[in-house]
């Protein structure tokens, strides 16, 4: 299988910020959903 050299087009730019922007959700869910009770929790007791 030959993998094409150029990653200029626009499908491949749409998929790298398609993954971009689901990582950005995943570790923001994961801080207010983790970090903040955690903080707030060590921060009360």
């Amino acid at each position: 299988m030959n993998l094409p050299a150029d990653f200029e087009h626009p499908a491949w730019m749409t998929a790298a910020s398609t993954v971009g922007s689901y990582l950005l959700i995943l570790v923001s869910m994961t801080i207010l959903l983790f970090g903040v009770p955690y903080a707030l929790f060590t921060a009360l007791v």
